[in-house]
């Protein structure tokens, strides 16, 4: 009998610890496209309802928490996608600037591993500019889009990011 105690005591040390590291990848998952750190977050969230303690906690207050959490990540997962692309059109950019500041994004990224970290946050505005700039657009049309691509992405990284804090604030208290 003490071996199964054993067992379900190290798996519950083993799920707590992978919830932070899904935490832990929710955070690069803020910045970086193609990891949703959101959803991660919330998925390690759910996964220390396997530890009794956290689940006794979360059941104090009826889930309602675990609930809000998962409707809010669903906005902000839908928000995400676009808010670069509304930042760039509301500063009057087109497709042209929308494809570019993705473009921009994809090579800020690759460039952060070898050059500085900022390149994930200059490219999508290089990238929005060069997109309009090669459509043919003036240099004010391309600058203002550049600008509202950054503006969308640092607004959707903003929100990404206080939903992780909130999730890993929650994820500690149901621990403790």
């Amino acid at each position: 009998m003490s071996q199964i105690c054993q067992k379900l005591i190290t798996m519950e040390y083993i799920v707590v610890v992978l919830g932070i590291l899904l935490l832990a990848v929710a955070v690069a998952g803020s910045i970086l496209p193609g990891l949703p750190g959101p959803p991660l977050a919330f998925g390690g969230l759910l996964l220390i309802m396997y530890n009794d303690h956290a689940r006794a906690n979360m059941a104090e207050s009826n889930y309602i928490w675990l609930i809000i959490f998962a409707i809010i990540v669903i906005i902000i997962s839908v928000l995400d996608y676009f808010l670069p692309i509304w930042g760039t059109k509301k500063f009057g950019g087109t497709q042209a600037g929308v494809r570019g500041s993705t473009i921009g994004l994809i090579v800020g990224i690759f460039a952060s591993f070898f050059t500085f970290a900022s390149s994930i946050i200059i490219g999508p505005f290089i990238g929005a500019v060069a997109g309009e700039m090669m459509a043919g657009e003036s240099k004010e049309t391309a600058l203002k889009s550049g600008i509202g691509s950054f503006i969308g992405f640092a607004a959707g990284t903003i929100m990404k990011v206080m939903v992780i804090l909130a999730i890993t604030g929650y994820f500690i208290y149901v621990l403790v």
